[in-house]
């Protein structure tokens, strides 16, 4: 279209183009925003070429924009395994045997310390009888038969 006033000169139509440009980088933008929520619900992990896939857009340009190349790499690292425990040596590992005689020795040792338990607890209840006693009959009272000797004694403490 050429200028009346200049017939050589064309007319200015830049501020279109840069509307156009303004409009085509905000929905490239919607696009991919969504293509990253769309991967993040169906639990994707989000990499920069699943998101340009699903964006339609390029990879270097996801890598251009700061704040969705941090998105991207924050989903990333949410959805990548930990790394795997490593292994011990052979030469390290317990044989079937050293564990079958740790488990002898975890369960002979709790067998002692309910035996211990019982114990005390058998004992508490005699100290607590005679505290009982004590304070119904008064001091010096014992219900044992005559000519025994009212003596007990609770284990270590």
């Amino acid at each position: 279209m050429k200028n009346r006033k200049n017939p050589q000169m064309r007319s200015d139509n830049s501020s279109y183009l840069l509307a156009a440009a303004r409009d085509r980088a905000l929905q490239t933008r919607k696009r991919a925003l969504r293509a990253l929520q769309r991967l993040d619900t169906a639990g994707t992990p989000a990499t920069f070429e699943s998101v340009a896939a699903e964006a339609g857009v390029s990879r270097s340009w996801l890598y251009t924009q700061p704040d969705l190349r941090a998105e991207i790499q924050q989903r990333r690292a949410r959805h990548q395994p930990s790394p795997p425990l490593p292994l011990t040596p052979q030469r390290q590992r317990a044989s079937d045997a050293s564990l079958l005689r740790r488990l002898e020795a975890a369960t002979e040792r709790l067998r002692r310390l309910e035996e211990d338990n019982r114990l005390l607890r058998d004992a508490l209840a005699e100290a607590l009888g005679a505290a009982r006693t004590n304070r119904i009959l008064g001091p010096g009272t014992s219900r044992d038969t005559p000519g025994r000797q009212a003596t007990k004694t609770i284990g270590p403490c």
